[in-house]
């Protein structure tokens, strides 16, 4: 084999990884002749015999009745190529390899998607077509224009262009997300365009026998990339040594850690949702009561693996590098509240609270349940979910965990149900509630940060998961609504903010019922917005029957349905300003939310997205400038005056000596 191998020589290095390179080279050389793929394919159809009885696959996997509401992994392709191929196509109709899921973990990843409530069309799944596969190998094409029709068929897996004199293929090419196998061997071309490193789907990728002598950092994106066919061209040695040593994955990891990092995106633009006019008016009013909101899934440390996040640089992966980038953006934002999923507990205490007591916040922190079970060593690697606030702005009156499968345990109406044992119990994702005072006004405000569980399998764990969450909420609100008012501030204590703003000092709100306190609720849900989640939470309410229960059981639930009180919004909710918070190869598109209670707080403005021309060139985050998965989000709101306050009663004057 290795004397019969094209390219070999007696100083060859032949290994494995390079004998099948040679191995797959022979079989392009043999692909020369017009539509070989194609024919091959047709002829392989047309000679199977039928069977008189039907023989399926044993190895397929039936789709469940809500398949087609459901994205079941990311990491899987579609393919039916049992369709018949139109003969104008000029394609094949092979089946496309599934690849399955290749990693499961306990969080999203590039190969995982975090959420897949319905069907949709994301980098995860190609749209939906009776063919996949195009052969337009030997046909003599000479131009490729960049007009052609060809970067419309986004559903392709398998394109072959090979042993054609094409000189160039055109940055068009990146439209084909879903190529699994591209094949441009025997052709003139000199470079493979930089786009191809968009094509973060591809396992094969073939170049062979043609003039190639290097090779464009970019291709480093293509983490999933098995073969790349480089023999028959005069590459640099050096990157020919890489790949007949260790193979494609090597030099595709060279080639990742060796990119330069690319041109900065411009700077997010703030989106004012109320008139000039407006905010000229809150600002002149010496009771406005402003304040904002940050929400972030920073990406704990422990996740951002290789194995993850294989198309993310070693050095932008690590958190030496990513903790400068995330503690500089939030301090930039200056918002009143830092709500942080993925948060460590030893980031929380070595990191975090000692960076951000200089910025004059003071923070509320609890780990996932789990670091209960554990030894101190591994416990400290576990994340939970963080509120730090500004401590010369409001006052911390009480804190609470919400461990929701604990909080599940103390219901009575689950306890008979096994669907709370077999997929509630088994799951440690938790809320942390703050209840503050506005340190001047007295104004109550309660902030609760979450992160659900993220499997699509477990839509319906969930939505009970952020019932479980509001009905806390409501208990928490309703208790803290019986506090009594915090005692005006006597002219010494106040002397500091009377001096200095010449405001009077004002009577601190009452609250009649929880209803009346303002409510922020972030975090990230893991569910879009089509989702039972976001659902339940904007609307206040759903049916029983509702299709994310999956028809499992949960007590009252299941047989009265979802509703709340508190009259929650999204902050994003009506804007064009958020298309993603979380972006990878495998899905783009927003989990992550602050909701507010609409009857006491309204939206001045939030933080734009991220520009969509720098997310055309970047294949996922995190990266040199994102260093999460997510990015974070950001709403300023301003606290409207309760409307069942009692009136002040009306000033009490001595008559005597006839002086007022």
């Amino acid at each position: 084999m290795v004397q019969g191998s094209p390219g070999s020589a007696p100083s060859q290095i032949i290994n494995p990884q390079w004998q099948q390179q040679l191995l797959k080279c022979e079989m392009v050389r043999s692909s020369r002749s017009p539509h070989h793929r194609a024919r091959a394919s047709a002829m392989a159809s047309r000679t199977v015999t039928k069977s008189a009885i039907t023989i399926t696959n044993p190895n397929l996997i039936k789709p469940s009745p809500s398949a087609s509401t459901d994205v079941n992994d990311a990491a899987s392709k579609s393919s039916d190529g049992a369709s018949p191929v139109p003969a104008a196509a000029t394609s094949t109709s092979e089946v496309s390899p599934s690849a399955g899921s290749a990693y499961v973990a306990n969080h999203p990843s590039s190969t995982v998607a975090p959420i897949a409530e319905i069907s949709r069309i994301t980098a995860s799944k190609p749209p939906q077509n009776s063919w996949n596969s195009l052969d337009m190998g030997g046909v003599n094409l000479k131009n490729i224009p960049s007009h052609s029709g060809l970067f419309s068929f986004t559903f392709l897996i398998n394109l072959y262009l090979n042993h054609n004199a094409l000189s160039s293929v055109p940055p068009e090419i990146a439209k084909l997300r879903h190529l699994e196998l591209l094949d441009l061997s025997g052709n003139n071309l000199t470079v493979i365009p930089s786009e191809v490193g968009m094509l973060t789907h591809l396992k094969e990728l073939y170049v062979f026998d043609n003039h190639i002598s290097t090779l464009p950092s970019e291709l480093g994106t293509l983490h999933q990339l098995q073969t790349l066919g480089v023999e028959g061209n005069p590459l640099d040695t050096s990157l020919k040594a890489i790949i007949q040593k260790d193979g494609t994955p090597a030099l595709i990891s060279f080639l990742r850690d060796s990119c330069p990092v690319p041109v900065p995106p411009p700077e997010r633009q703030w989106k004012n949702l109320i008139s000039q006019a407006e905010r000229d008016t809150l600002a002149s009013d010496p009771n406005t009561e402003t304040f904002s909101v940050l929400c972030y899934n920073i990406l704990c440390e422990r996740f951002a693996t290789e194995r993850l996040y294989g198309y993310t640089p070693s050095w932008a992966l690590s958190w030496a590098y990513r903790k400068e980038l995330i503690l500089t953006e939030i301090v930039n934002y200056d918002s009143d509240f830092l709500c942080l999923q993925e948060v460590d507990i030893a980031q929380y205490e070595d990191y975090f609270i000692k960076n951000l007591k200089a910025h004059d916040y003071e923070g509320v922190y609890w780990p996932k349940s789990r670091y209960k079970t554990m030894s101190d060593a591994d416990r400290r690697q576990v994340d939970g979910c963080a509120i730090f606030y500004k401590a010369d702005k409001y006052q911390l009156v009480e804190k609470h965990l919400i461990e929701f499968s604990t909080v599940a345990m103390q219901r009575p109406d689950f306890k008979k149900t096994d669907d709370m044992f077999n997929r509630v119990l088994g799951k440690d994702h938790i809320a942390v509630i703050g209840l503050f005072e506005n340190k001047e006004s007295g104004t109550r405000i309660i902030v609760a940060n979450a992160h659900l569980h993220w499997d699509p399998a477990y839509r319906d764990v969930k939505l009970v998961q952020a019932a479980l969450l509001i009905e806390e909420i409501e208990k928490i609100a309703n208790d803290f609504s019986k506090y009594p008012p915090r005692l005006p501030p006597t002219s010494s204590s106040s002397s500091d903010f009377d001096s200095a703003s010449s405001k009077p000092s004002r009577v601190p709100p009452t609250y009649s019922d929880g209803t009346k306190i303002p409510v922020i609720i972030s975090g990230d849900y893991n569910s879009i917005p089509e989702s039972g989640v976001y659902e339940f939470l904007a609307n206040g309410s759903v049916p029983h029957d509702h299709p994310d229960f999956m028809s499992h059981m949960y007590g009252r639930y299941t047989s009265e349905g979802l509703r709340h009180r508190l009259g929650l919004k999204s902050a994003y909710a009506g804007t064009d300003e958020l298309t993603l918070t979380n972006y990878t190869p495998s899905f783009q598109g927003v989990i992550d939310y602050i909701w507010y209670s609409t009857g006491n707080l309204g939206v001045n403005a939030v933080l734009g997205e991220v520009d969509r021309g720098y997310l055309e060139k970047v294949v996922g985050f995190p990266n040199a400038h994102f260093p999460s998965d997510h990015v974070c989000i950001v709403s300023e709101f301003r606290v409207k005056p309760p409307r069942d306050n009692p009136p002040r009663p009306p000033p009490v004057f001595s008559t005597m000596n006839g002086t007022h």
